[in-house]
């Protein structure tokens, strides 16, 4: 007797294969039948000609406090996410040592979004310990993130690491590698990440062959520098001799557009000397991170702490704004070629500033009565200590398009872990747009296509085990949506908005959403590199 069968679906397998007729057998978690099944079942359901797919892996989000805080993940599930893979970007809750766990949260909150619980790990291995105990509806894995690294080794102080450091942060790599991580992620954008150089780099990832780690990069620049940045990355990942995943490619800034052909290029030309290297795209032209970003990188030495010292000194002040409006620097300074109005605010924390969600930077400073743009963000960073959230439009379609048909690119949400305010609408609607606009309505990509980049393809790069295939042996994560109705109806203006025409989620067997609605099932996983030991 079988726990369920789905009848009737369209059987798009994973594999970039067509789709196909058939039913879809699952017991005990597992995948039991494909094709034609006509064993008893607890429960049928007929899918009338609907699509079931693998679950989709997200490669690349920012949910490491989100999936604790919200265990049931309903924003993801509703889109038909499955897996998430977070510590992205060289940003994690851990490891961190005693005494610098303020340093760490404040850190990582524009990004990962702040809890009001106490972080009860120091390690990776606390961390995963904590999210196993508290069950989720989705399964979950991680990298270890350089920045935590840094951060708990050297704070934040802007100079190479000694001998001793290095070996204290490749132990706690190793740690993090032991207890189950797939691989490290670098943040070459933030500081501290962005003063490390590529020996240092290079160095650190001597530890990774040893467990057949992956590292993944936040490139050190996605504007100006980008060319240089994704060879820098390619270098690094040749000379430790490892696996090479860059995240969401893009060309930041109008003078930069066209950009990404010749990154695709590098990474193309990167393979054929056998590298294995890869990339990952979001469905969008607008990105989201910290304000803080903005800054040129000499005002983020010491932590935020120290950055807001400066914002708060005249001299300073007026030093960073002529750096702000210069074309021609040495770091991405992106919003001199994009412009004000291309920023808007999109989550703060106190009460006063809750109206400002949603505007840009150039209105703001209209509103406060024409003061410089470059004084309103720096006004708004004192007021917020710090932690603001951004959504910046930087790209353009057609290298959206181009990655997004890329052989070799994945489609992540880069989701961050804020979703209060006016959250970029990746965050609810990055898979169901993928879908509607890039598979119906531009024909960018076949629906097989797209099934592949977000189950079988980030599986096999993540090394997430028995999964992301429509094959019998495999885990039973499942998404059944209607492919004609399938799309998301988050905006840039009203963000949190579930998508439509998703119909059942299943993850380990278990019945996470029917009929598009959240069951409240907490079936998920942490899943260990290889998930050969994948703990429940």
């Amino acid at each position: 007797m079988l726990d369920l069968v789905l009848k009737n679906g369209k059987i798009v397998d994973g594999t970039g294969n067509p789709w196909y007729v058939g039913d879809i057998g699952i017991k005990n978690g597992e995948i039991a039948a494909v094709g034609y099944v006509d064993q008893e079942a607890e429960q049928t359901i007929d899918v009338g000609r609907q699509v079931i797919s693998p679950g989709f892996i997200d490669g690349h989000c920012h949910s490491d406090l989100l999936v604790l805080d919200q265990p049931t993940s309903d924003f993801k599930l509703l889109q038909g996410v499955t897996t998430e893979v977070v510590g992205n970007c060289g940003l994690a809750p851990a490891p961190f040592l005693p005494g610098y766990a303020d340093a760490l949260q404040q850190y990582v909150q524009p990004v990962l979004g702040s809890t009001p619980w106490a972080w009860n790990w120091q390690s990776i291995e606390g961390y995963i310990e904590t999210l196993v105990r508290n069950s989720a509806s989705e399964n979950v894995a991680t990298y270890v993130a350089h920045g935590a690294l840094r951060i708990a080794v050297m704070g934040f102080e802007n100079r190479p690491a000694t001998a001793g450091e290095l070996a204290r942060m490749k132990a706690l790599l190793e740690e993090g590698m032991r207890a189950g991580a797939i691989g490290l992620s670098i943040g070459l954008l933030y500081a501290p990440g962005s003063y490390t150089s590529q020996e240092e780099l290079a160095e650190l990832c001597s530890v990774l062959p040893k467990y057949d780690g992956l590292l993944s990069t936040h490139i050190r620049g996605e504007g100006n520098s980008l060319i240089a940045s994704v060879k820098e990355v390619i270098w690094i990942a040749e000379r430790a001799g490892i696996s090479l995943h860059i995240s969401h490619l893009k060309a930041a800034g109008r003078i930069n557009w066209g950009q990404t052909m010749t990154a695709l290029e590098l990474i193309e030309s990167a393979r054929a000397r056998g590298m294995d290297v890869t990339c990952d795209v979001y469905p969008y032209t607008a990105g989201s991170t910290s304000m803080t970003t903005i800054l040129p990188p000499w005002v983020l030495e010491g932590g935020i702490q120290a950055t807001l010292a400066r914002l708060a000194t005249p001299q300073l002040r007026e030093q960073i704004k002529r750096e702000l409006r210069e074309e021609q620097t040495t770091w991405d300074n992106l919003v001199c070629s994009t412009g004000w109005q291309s920023v808007y605010v999109s989550a703060v924390n106190s009460s006063g500033n809750k109206s400002l969600e949603g505007k840009h930077v150039a209105q703001v400073a209209a509103e406060r009565g024409g003061v410089d743009p470059e004084d309103v963000m720096m006004d708004l960073l004192l007021e917020e200590n710090g932690q603001v959230s951004i959504v910046y439009f930087h790209m353009s379609d057609d290298d959206v398009r181009e990655v997004i048909r890329y052989d070799r690119s994945l489609i992540a949400s880069d989701s961050l872990g804020c979703v209060t305010g006016k959250p970029h609408p990746r965050s609810y609607g990055t898979f169901p747009r993928l879908f509607a606009k890039y598979v119906r309505d531009e024909r960018v990509l076949s629906l097989e296509q797209a099934v592949r980049k977000v189950t079988s393809f980030p599986v096999q790069r993540f090394k997430l085990g028995k999964r992301g295939l429509l094959v019998p042996g495999f885990k039973a994560d499942i998404t059944v949506f209607d492919p004609e109705a399938f799309r998301d109806t988050a905006t840039f203006e009203q963000p949190i908005q579930t998508p439509v025409g998703l119909t059942h989620v299943i993850v380990g067997g278990a019945m996470t959403v029917r009929g598009g609605r959240h069951t409240g099932a907490l079936a998920g996983s942490f899943l260990h590199a290889c998930s050969c030991k994948s703990h429940h």
